[in-house]
């Protein structure tokens, strides 16, 4: 199974063999301990249950379910795969080392967050005329309806909370794998603050 939990580091460069600047987003990535496996019988899908980092001040409930995988994790998700692999057992770890340099993979986080934004940021709006007959307030967002029918369409594109979303980011390429220190490199930019976790999947 290709796929790993980890933490955003932040982006730097590294030089390849043939001399180019390639530019990397570094992952805290692993090892991660799988704590449950579900299976199509008992819960309707396959999935493998993993827990990455170690959490403080879990609740009675978080701590027996991963008790016996022996972990006490920070962040625990779901990976959905068509069926389990062979071997694979409740307590397993699983690290970088399940990536190769060159292999293409998904990443998914949170985007930043940006707050409430206007139409001129959110949506790339342009803004009303600066001079002549410009009214002053050239980040208004202007007539939002026509007089029938009388209501505002569905997906209006309008002001609100812009950023804070799932993200995936297709397509990159592993460049950087560090074992010792549980780190993977993808090449180019990765969804989500500093800190912020990370799903890394690999293509089928």
């Amino acid at each position: 199974m290709k796929a790993l939990l980890g933490t955003k580091i932040g982006m730097t460069q590294i030089i390849s063999d043939d001399g180019v600047a390639v530019p990397v987003t570094l992952i805290q990535a692993g090892p991660m301990t799988v704590t449950q496996l579900k299976t199509v019988d008992n819960d309707g899908y396959s999935a493998v249950q993993v827990g990455v980092g170690k959490g403080k001040n879990l609740s009675k409930a978080l701590i027996g379910h991963t008790k016996s995988a022996n972990v006490t994790p920070q962040h625990i998700r779901e990976i959905r795969v068509s069926e389990l692999p062979d071997g694979l057992s409740v307590g397993n770890t699983l690290d970088v080392t399940a990536f190769s340099l060159g292999d293409i993979v998904d990443a998914t986080g949170t985007s930043k967050g940006k707050g409430f934004a206007g139409t001129v940021k959110r949506h790339n709006f342009m803004t009303s005329r600066h001079t002549h007959g410009g009214q002053g307030d050239v980040r208004k967002v202007g007539s939002i309806g026509s007089m029938y029918p009388q209501h505002v369409f569905k997906g209006k594109r309008m002001a609100g909370r812009m950023g804070h979303d799932r993200v995936t980011v297709k397509n990159l390429v592993v460049s950087y794998i560090d074992a010792d220190k549980n780190l993977i490199g993808l090449r180019g930019a990765v969804p989500g603050p500093k800190k912020g976790l990370i799903i890394i999947g690999g293509k089928s």
